[in-house]
């Protein structure tokens, strides 16, 4: 794997072993390439747990982290996402972790021939691979397996790349998957994926996942308020008195309390919301893991940088 930008680019098996790599980092694991491996973080959107979380796994695996930050960058005088990422290319650096607003920025990198890995961290509202990794590691501690579990993800779908990348993977690994909260939020185009009112979700399922509401992919503003948005599609306490014994609650975060969950339930004995941010670090050591041997393995180190080393 030398890029990862969707789930849907890894089968089942990489998947798995990506999941297997990320449990034993999660034990005190330790692992280093076999030489400096230099990296940059690229984020044109705002982000705490992805990139401080991606940052932590590319300390913990000795890598040398290249400070990039949009703001005060090339960017601002009108420098392309491309021409950015050749950039760093051509001073050596070995991989980049992109967040964009842009839906599938990475297929015009692809295309161009770019030699260096790209880690996608969230592109508009597409996919966010790493995120859906760290999910299902979350999932699978807690259950052990996937197949047979009713996987309800609830709030603003249809803006969410976290609903997309987990929804698909899901259903691959054997779950049952819906869809719940306000009914117009609630597609993905043509996902297949089923409608349940919160009020059948909520008893039914066995990992309650809720979506942050995406105010800044609303081309309208909030219909209802956030005591509305709660007492109708949220989850208060009444309905978390309703679940099944076992079910967890999940959320990717940041957490908007009160609004998507009553704020007494984000630290409440059900969540693994807390949990699932520990668990980025340890999936996302283990994709630049997976990424790195696979261009260890194919003899990439020097060959990618022959025409673009700086003899000083």
């Amino acid at each position: 794997m030398k890029h990862l930008l969707t789930m849907n680019d890894l089968s089942i098996e990489e998947i798995m072993g990506l999941l297997s790599d990320a449990e034993q980092f999660a034990k005190g694991e330790t692992w280093r390439p076999k030489r400096n491996y230099y990296i940059s973080n690229l984020f044109f959107e705002p982000s705490t747990r992805t990139k401080s979380s991606f940052e932590m796994a590319e300390r913990k695996l000795g890598l040398e982290i290249i400070p990039f930050e949009a703001h005060t960058s090339s960017v601002l005088k009108g420098e392309t996402l491309y021409d950015t990422v050749r950039t760093l290319e051509s001073i050596g650096v070995d991989s980049v972790v992109i967040r964009h607003t842009e839906d599938n920025y990475f297929a015009k990198l692809i295309q161009s021939g770019v030699y260096l890995s790209i880690m996608n961290a969230g592109d508009g509202c597409g996919h966010h691979p790493t995120q859906c990794l760290l999910d299902l590691l979350t999932i699978k501690q807690e259950f052990g397996q996937f197949s047979g579990l009713k996987v309800a993800i609830v709030g603003d779908i249809r803006h969410s790349r976290v609903a997309r990348s987990n929804a698909e993977t899901l259903r691959r690994l054997g779950a049952e998957v819906v869809f719940s909260g306000p009914e117009n939020w609630a597609n993905i185009k043509g996902s297949g994926i089923a409608y349940e009112p919160i009020d059948t979700a909520v008893e039914t399922a066995d990992v309650f996942m809720l979506l942050r509401i995406q105010h800044e992919r609303h081309s309208a503003g909030m219909p209802l308020t956030k005591e509305e948005y709660l007492a109708q599609f949220g989850l208060t306490l009444e309905r978390e008195s309703r679940m099944k014994q076992k079910c967890i609650i999940m959320h990717p975060a940041p957490v908007n309390r009160g609004v998507e969950i009553e704020d007494a339930l984000v630290e409440c004995e059900r969540s693994r919301i807390f949990k699932q941010m520990e668990n980025g670090v340890f999936a996302r050591m283990a994709a630049l893991k997976n990424s790195i041997e696979h261009k260890e393995g194919a003899g990439l180190n020097e060959t990618m940088y022959t025409k673009c080393k700086i003899v000083g």
